[in-house]
């Protein structure tokens, strides 16, 4: 820019020159006109120019030569104000995190101080054990030295407004311990990178009682509205399923004292849900800082007590909450802490590490605080509206609507009005009935296409499985991209048809095809670690006659845990049936699946293993491959997967649904379990990233046939160093930085073959890269550009095509600095595939 600007300045100096022999002075009447038109039409065309001229007297002695420079100029301008503006705003957050990482430095010296202290103390009282008899009393010093910072003794408090704000004061010491100070020992969360871009610097604990996280970060919000969202916690916090405020105490400091009864949801049917009594101290510190901490009541602090409630669990919360800090220049510090006994030995023993990690409890609660936070700062800064004219708050409130109701459904509490039906001799799958007009009444609300109520009651059929060896993220993205694989079009027919979603003209960019379905996206937050879209299907084989009947059906998807290298993340796929106007106060019934990795271990796969799993499908299995890769290392994974489906239904029709739900969610685990056995490392075998198909001969000679064909068409090799061999040559192709893609060729040319680059470009795997064609991935000037480079291609048998813009598989738009084409040969010198190569592309 700072070129432009001299460029710009060069060709003031030389228009004034040539024309008067000295810069061009403008009045400020015409320079109030100039930016009038300029915030017009920022880049006026020569025409354009004239035309401002004559419509414009006051510019009318000024030569078009001389607009035209101004112009230059004042686009410069805008472009140094930007950037500065940018500047700064990176500045701030790069002086932010340096306060946060100092701070966080002089932490660690004291936690350092403290261990070598208690080092010395104990290697000091071990030696004089070793002369004398052993002293018992020396052993309690140390073992409080140790643990007295961790489990404090509260004195007894009583119910009264001094004893609550005596358990709040204690509250907040203890929260300010952990939050800044060495009250428990923290360790960096398995691959979180701080830095200006991150969500923050997480860390989990170590060797304390229960489950805790710590995270700091930098939000563009004030500390007021940090405060007010961190206290709507439903808002955020997808788990929680209500915080009702039983009482409220001010304090003489201008702060509060709050009563609370919050509930969580239960991830799975093998649990039972948990419920906290709270207590939440809100305060303002000397600083300006505020202060926003909670800790479980109990019987040890004789402070109010509440009965345990039917089909929950009473768990614990330790002194946890927010610390908000006003940042210089604007936004807010954060210090987050969560600190919970989930108790664990209320569950059963395969479920107990998704109770006792705190890897789990930073990324559902901790993370997501933040993540929460950062994404309403930047709705507040863009002011934007996303896809279908949505803004980003109104798409979030339908996401968190299908998590509510999916979680509704998983839990089926009597109080929401779902009673259990009974078995049929099996137990596998568990059906509940709604019959509540509440839950009713969001489903038959008046829609335009005028259809007649049809439901009056709601199923849910839901079950839970163990999967081994089996990462979420590669089983949760083929759910995705195959629904053909294991969904019913007949029966999504029937759920949309069951809450009046009637014939759809859905008018939307289609840039993902999956196996006849159509995905189009909607929103995705700001780490792409949930994606809310629209799935549009074709239903075949549905009777003209039928009236209710849509021809084509839209769910609304909501997408969460597709990063394979997220510690502790559980991946969920959950979709409802929705109208075409997708209007805020739509009807959704979600269905869908979650599925929870119970180890703590970080698995080392890669995203391209469903690549081979079409032929395992076909098969069972794929057998015992060669392989060509670097092998992955070993260790079992195991999760749970939860699925549950809704259906609304007439009263009537009660038992014929039952038995049908219940026959199609067997059909459903039937077809997971088939796919996670073909997904699974002993079928696929121990291979890299390369993956099975990459090991057989046919991939070998294709790697062969593109760089022969590259090397007779462009005089120059291909691969730099590929070595000798087929599988070297593969190899190497496939670790090549460059993007390189076979289509086949025919009419409609669909992808066959793409190498690790490829596949991260078009951000696909292998198997679902069969379902994109060619022209899906370019934009229109790119297709007129490969339109007119094709012929070239099949008669001199390559083509260069100029950088430009095209797509991925989920609609990211993609820049690329130039293109190579070339017809790929094979033994008999017949056109077997035309290969294509994208040179330095990026994500823009």
């Amino acid at each position: 820019m700072s070129m432009s600007c001299k460029n710009g300045s060069a060709a003031a100096a030389s228009a004034g020159s040539m024309d008067n022999g000295k810069y061009v002075r403008y009045t400020p009447e015409q320079v109030e006109a100039l930016e009038r038109l300029y915030h017009e039409c920022p880049k006026p065309s020569s025409i354009r120019r004239q035309q401002l001229i004559r419509e414009c007297p006051i510019l009318s002695h000024i030569e078009p030569k001389q607009i035209k420079v101004w112009f230059q100029n004042r686009r410069c301008r805008e472009k140094q104000r930007k950037e500065s503006s940018r500047l700064q705003s990176v500045n701030r957050k790069l002086t932010a995190m340096n306060k946060l990482l100092m701070e966080e430095n002089d932490r660690l010296q004291k936690q350092v101080s403290n261990l070598v202290y208690e080092n010395t103390y104990f290697r000091q009282h071990t030696h004089n054990n070793a002369l004398s008899t052993k002293d018992t009393s020396c052993e309690s010093v140390v073992t409080s030295g140790q643990h007295h910072h961790l489990t404090p003794q509260h004195p007894p408090r009583d119910a009264s407004p001094a004893g609550l704000l005596s358990i709040a004061e204690d509250t907040l010491t203890e929260f300010l311990s952990k939050a800044t100070g060495t009250a428990v020992e923290w360790v960096q969360m398995p691959g979180m990178k701080p830095g200006p871009d991150s969500v923050g610097i997480v860390a989990i604990s170590h060797g304390c009682t229960g489950v805790a996280a710590r995270a700091c970060g930098l939000v563009g919000l004030e500390p007021t509205r940090v405060a007010e969202i961190l206290k709507d916690r439903t808002s955020w916090f997808r788990d929680c399923r209500s915080v009702d405020v039983l009482n409220v105490l001010p304090t003489a400091s201008g702060g509060t004292v709050e009563l609370l009864y919050m509930q969580l949801y239960a991830p799975t049917t093998l649990a039972p849900a948990r419920d906290f009594l709270l207590l939440r101290y809100s305060s303002v510190m000397d600083d300006g800082s505020l202060v926003v901490c909670e800790r479980s009541l109990s019987n040890t602090q004789n402070g109010p007590s509440m009965p345990p409630v039917q089909n929950f669990v009473r768990a614990e919360m330790l002194p946890s909450g927010y610390l908000i800090r006003p940042c210089d220049g604007g936004g807010s510090i954060i210090h987050i802490v969560d600190h919970m006994n989930l108790e664990a030995s209320s569950v059963p023993e395969v479920l107990r590490p998704l109770y006792e990690s705190s890897t789990v409890l930073a990324q559902k609660t901790t993370m997501a605080a933040l993540r929460q936070l950062r994404q309403i700062a930047q709705d507040v800064s863009q002011s934007n509206v996303t896809n279908m004219g949505r803004r980003p708050a109104a798409l979030r409130a339908l996401s968190q609507r299908l998590t509510r109701g999916f979680n509704e459904a998983l839990n089926g509490f009597s109080d929401e009005g779902w009673s259990l039906m009974g078995n049929d001799g099996m137990d596998d799958v568990t059906i509940l009935v709604n019959s509540n007009p509440d839950k009713l009444m969001g489903l038959n609300v008046s829609f335009t296409n005028g259809y007649p109520t049809v439901s009056n009651a709601v199923l849910c059929a839901k079950a839970s499985m163990l999967l081994q060896n089996v990462p979420p993220a590669i089983l949760l993205r083929f759910l995705r991209e195959h629904r053909s694989e294991w969904a019913d079009n007949n029966i999504d027919a029937y759920s949309a048809a069951a809450i009046k979603v009637g014939p759809c003209n859905f008018i939307g960019s289609r840039v993902g095809s999956f196996g006849g379905q159509v995905i189009l996206p909607l929103a995705h937050t700001i780490e792409h670690e949930e994606l809310l879209e629209v799935i549009k299907l074709e239903v075949v084989g549905h009777s003209p006659e039928d009236a209710i009947m849509p021809r084509d059906l839209l769910l609304l998807q909501l997408c969460s845990g597709m990063d394979e290298n997220a510690v502790g993340t559980c991946a969920e796929l959950i979709f409802a049936p929705i109208d075409a106007s997708l209007a805020d106060d739509a009807p959704l019934l979600p269905s869908g699946f979650r599925i929870i990795p119970l180890d703590s271990g970080k698995e080392n796969s890669s995203p391209n293993r469903t690549l081979d799993l079409a032929s395992a499908l076909e098969t069972g299995t794929t057998g015992n491959k060669s392989s060509s890769g670097d092998a992955v290392t070993g260790g079992s994974t195991r999760s749970v997967m939860t699925i549950a489906f809704q259906f609304a239904f007439e009263s009537h029709m009660q038992e014929n649904v039952t038995t049908m739900a219940r026959q199609y969610v067997r059909s459903i685990i039937s077809s997971v379990q088939r796919v996670a056995l073909a997904l699974s490392p002993s079928n696929l075998g121990t291979q890299g990233s390369l993956g099975s198909p990459l090991g057989t001969p046919e991939a070998h000679i294709l790697a062969r046939w593109i760089c022969q064909s590259y090397r007779n068409y462009m005089g120059v090799e291909l691969l730099k160093s590929s070595g000798e061999g087929s599988e070297s040559i593969l190899k190497a192709l496939w670790h090549q930085s460059d993007a390189i893609m076979c289509c086949s060729m025919k009419a409609l040319p669909v992808f066959t073959f793409a190498n690790q680059a490829g596949l991260d470009m078009l951000e696909t795997t292998l198997v679902a890269l069969q379902d994109i064609t060619l022209e899906k991935i370019f934009d229109d000037h790119g297709r007129k550009n490969l339109c007119s480079e094709f012929p070239q291609i099949m008669q001199q048998g390559f083509a260069c095509i100029q950088g430009g813009i095209c797509l991925s598989s989920m609609g990211r738009p993609i820049s690329y600095e130039r293109a190579v084409a070339w017809k790929v040969l094979n033994e008999d010198n017949n056109a077997h595939c035309i290969c294509f190569m994208f040179v330095n592309w990026s994500f823009v």
